[in-house]
């Protein structure tokens, strides 16, 4: 096997490959040699076949695995020879195409190597880390919001009309065609007007009545209405409003802590702070992580492979595209070009993702079962009802495994780079916080 350099550019390589004659029939003997024992056929014992009967009846098929072995094994070597790591898939093409049996299979490879990524002195990184206490003005706030949830509803004035968002306590009758239809009956109904939990149209034609009142409500049912003998037929139901309520807050006290499962109302009040502080360290976790990597953007500069830069600016082209053409869900759609702005950005994200992957490779970073299924959990919880399905999709599907593990890998090194970098907490306001996050957004 001669192994050939034809090019070294930068990090472009290419070399032409020349697997003989002879080397492909020993390769393609070795193997029949190693199916032999197994082999059954007419005329003879298992494991008998003669080697020259076996190489006329499966040389040809053996040939093409043979010569791909080769192939894969000269790569291979020659990966662990000179160390490169290719960016990509290596471009692998035969040139002799005319080639027949007998001759030497010629190949050429090219790829773009990974570059040496620089190591780095993470101890000389400093980062300011915001920290935001839950004061009683959030907490007061975050309790007022819970009691809001936890309405209730209170009787009106007598002679009060109803109101968009109050509740409407009715007795109705459905109809069609005149006749009463099954399951279009209640009684003392608690209706929220607004809810929208009736049939499109039913609540808007409830708002301004008053207790005591009747009312006709005329609509049509949907065409894709889950009742077979209702879709797309008018209805009539006669309606009786027997009282008008108005939602209040419930009063924050203990039993709005039972509620939400606190035992008390100072219990609901400690629940209510560390969840606002988890959300703020969540937050200027972001950026923290923002500011390391700027600082990382900065200590290191090294030559990247084009094609990873291209794709990148192609993907980041892509969405930024779909984010201004929202009515747009395909990808039918005219070609997107890339422009100065987007290829800047493609760099500075694929230098950030070489060398974190370089950190997490050195510090043997992984990310653990627990950690994936955690992830898949979460992920599955945006599918409601669909959750077992969307497990086995990721169980089958190697690529969104790693869409899902690459985001881990990255936090659990980041998190190791903090550990030694120079972090200085800074006590800030919440709306100091909020500003920061927000300057993340335009940035």
């Amino acid at each position: 096997m001669q192994v050939n350099e034809t090019l070294n550019d930068g990090l472009k390589r290419g070399y032409a490959i020349t697997l003989t004659a002879a080397e492909l029939d020993a390769k393609v003997n070795e193997k029949l040699a190693e199916a032999q024992p197994d082999v059954e056929m007419k005329g003879f014992r298992k494991g008998k076949v003669p080697m020259a009967l076996l190489k006329k009846q499966f040389g040809q098929r053996v040939m093409g695995e043979a010569m791909q072995e080769s192939i894969d094994g000269a790569m291979n070597e020659h990966f662990e020879k000179s160390g490169d790591r290719p960016a990509m898939q290596p471009e692998v093409k035969m040139t002799n195409e005319d080639w027949k049996e007998g001759d030497d299979v010629e190949v050429t490879m090219t790829y773009e190597a990974l570059p040496e990524i620089p190591e780095i002195d993470m101890s000389q990184i400093e980062l300011e880390k915001l920290v935001v206490k839950a004061d009683d003005a959030a907490i007061d706030e975050a309790l007022k919001n819970l009691a809001e949830t936890a309405q209730d509803f209170k009787a009106r004035k007598k002679g009060s009309k109803a109101k968009d968002g109050d509740q409407v306590v009715i007795d109705f009758v459905g109809k069609v065609d005149g006749e009463a239809f099954e399951g279009g009956s209640a009684e003392d109904y608690p209706l929220v007007l607004g809810s929208n939990s009736f049939i499109p149209g039913f609540e808007d034609q409830l708002v301004g009545v008053k207790a005591g009142e009747e009312k006709a409500v005329t609509v049509n049912f949907p065409d894709d209405y889950q009742a077979e003998h209702l879709k797309g037929k008018e209805a009539t139901f006669d309606c009786t409003i027997k009282e008008v309520k108005e939602p209040v807050a419930a009063e924050i006290n203990d039993e709005l802590a039972t509620k939400f499962g606190s035992e008390d109302l100072e219990g609901l009040k400690k629940q209510i702070a560390e969840r606002l502080e988890a959300e703020y360290a969540g937050a200027s976790r972001a950026v923290m992580k923002r500011g390391l990597l700027d600082a990382l953007d900065k200590l290191v500069s090294f030559d990247l492979p084009p094609s990873l830069v291209e794709a990148e600016a192609g993907q980041i082209a892509h969405q930024l595209w779909h984010e201004d053409n929202p009515d747009v869900q395909g990808h039918d759609h005219p070609e997107i070009e890339t422009t100065d702005e987007h290829k800047t950005l493609a760099e500075r994200r694929v230098r950030l993702g070489l060398l974190l992957a370089e950190i997490g490779q050195k510090a043997e970073v992984e990310v653990s079962d627990a950690e994936m299924t955690q992830s898949i959990m979460n992920q599955a919880r945006q599918y409601p009802g669909q959750e077992r399905q969307f497990f086995e999709f990721v169980q089958q599907n190697q690529q969104m495994q790693q869409q899902l593990r690459a985001p881990l890998f990255e936090d659990k090194v980041i998190d190791h780079i903090a550990e030694q970098a120079k972090v200085t907490e800074k006590e800030v306001s919440k709306e100091d916080l909020q500003k920061a996050v927000e300057a993340l957004e335009d940035e």
